[in-house]
């Protein structure tokens, strides 16, 4: 009895095991715009588009993230409502970051490359499940000719 009760135990685990492997989430920027500050600190809303490449809902708590522009991080921010991306669909929804665009431009813009990378890095914040978070990572490069 307690043999089959294990057995039973690991037949579980394992199932659960597998279903915890999500897709990271894939993020598009779809708007920016300036909805305050100085020449120092600037508030941007960013219109992000989430899609889920997984066959499960995705209850997000909220997303964290993180700009670099040349190595450097350029602005930061958390968006700040819960909301649910449907499974294998999208949702769209804004991130609040602050920036310090000027002190950035000015030291990619100052160099000789033609070209600077950039990186967006951060965690979605799950709602509810054993696996709370999922990172995503998204890098490219801008042209500044």
């Amino acid at each position: 009895m307690r043999l089959r009760a294990m057995a039973l135990a690991a037949i579980l685990l394992l199932s659960a095991c597998s279903t915890l492997r999500l897709t990271p989430p894939n993020l598009q920027v779809v708007n920016v715009s300036l909805v305050g500050g100085s020449v120092l600190k600037q508030d941007i809303r960013v219109r992000v588009r989430v899609d889920n490449p997984n066959d499960v809902e995705l209850p997000v708590r909220g997303i964290s993230c993180e700009v670099q522009l040349g190595g450097d991080t350029f602005a930061t921010g958390e968006s700040e409502r819960d909301f649910i991306v449907p499974a294998l669909g999208s949702k769209e929804f804004d991130v609040d970051v602050s920036a310090n665009a000027a002190a950035a431009l000015l030291r990619v813009l100052g160099s000789r490359e033609r070209v600077a990378d950039y990186r967006v890095l951060g965690k979605v914040h799950l709602a509810k499940g054993v696996l709370r978070t999922v990172p995503f990572e998204h890098k490219g490069q801008l042209n500044l000719r």
